[in-house]
């Protein structure tokens, strides 16, 4: 689903979620012609029905997933090891994702430990100039983005979801920081 103020990109937006089909009535009512090729992007009804009774319920999932982010900053904001995400002044994140750094601990061994204490971590995003198919057609290589590379050995992305209890809250960062002081060197 995409939402859109642009009318000149709505109107790109209609010609790529079809097959990049155009019709041109002027030709003939059953007449199209393919501007652009494409794909399906058009979801199901059902997709849609459930795309709008989520909506509803917007306001509701972004104050609980910002209240989630506030508890993760005040756990982890005297945590060395820890660098949280921060928000700007000028922006209000929805925290779709909740990614911490850890520094001076191996960051595999603390994803491992998580997922063995049933807490699933996950790292979002691997750059894309490391990505085999990136490096074959643009010949990007691991030094060429220095700041996404260190970001990316570092990112673990916590569980976040507005139906998040406090208790499962307080076990994430519970277990982080247990883990945490275990691997400090």
């Amino acid at each position: 689903m995409i939402l859109t103020n642009s009318k000149e990109f709505y109107e790109k937006l209609k010609i790529i979620r079809s097959h990049g089909i155009v019709k041109r009535p002027e030709k003939g009512a059953w007449y199209y012609e393919i501007e652009n090729p494409s794909f399906n992007f058009r979801i199901t009804d059902i997709q849609c029905a459930l795309g709008i009774s989520q909506l509803k319920k917007i306001d509701k999932f972004i104050e609980r997933r910002r209240e989630i982010a506030a508890i993760y900053n005040q756990a982890f904001k005297n945590n060395k090891e820890i660098i949280i995400p921060t928000e700007k002044d000028f922006a209000k994140s929805a925290w779709h994702l909740y990614p911490v750094q850890i520094q001076g601990i191996d960051r595999r061994k603390v994803f491992e430990k998580l997922h063995e204490e049933g807490i699933l971590v996950q790292v979002h995003y691997i750059p894309l100039h490391l990505h085999p198919f990136y490096q074959k057609k643009f010949g990007y290589k691991l030094g060429d983005f220095p700041t996404a590379e260190k970001y990316y050995e570092r990112a673990i992305t916590l569980p976040l979801f507005p139906k998040m209890t406090n208790n499962e809250i307080k076990r994430v960062f519970n277990t982080i920081k247990k883990i945490i002081n275990y691997y400090k060197i």
